[in-house]
């Protein structure tokens, strides 16, 4: 990974954790937090998707689109293994 597809993955990882801050209510981190799991879905999301075969196109929304599944399944996670 290159420095310009880690930087781009980075600020898509933050819009992408806002995003998905907002969609998950309960399980939000707070702002750093959240953007911390944007970015942690953002990464997850350019690994597994492809692997899964699922892809959604090309571009900066569907980046922002995949990053942002990967953060809302990070999220709903944290606040499962919150509750218990």
């Amino acid at each position: 990974m290159g420095l310009e597809s880690l930087v781009a993955t980075l600020l898509v990882g933050l819009v992408a954790g806002w995003i998905a801050a907002r969609v998950v209510r309960r399980a939000g981190l707070g702002l750093l937090g959240n953007m911390a799991v944007g970015v942690a879905g953002a990464f997850i999301a350019s690994v597994i998707f492809p692997t899964l075969g699922l892809s959604i196109g090309g571009g900066i929304l569907a980046a922002i689109l995949h990053a942002t599944l990967g953060a809302i399944i990070l999220l709903v996670l944290i606040g499962l293994l919150r509750r218990a």
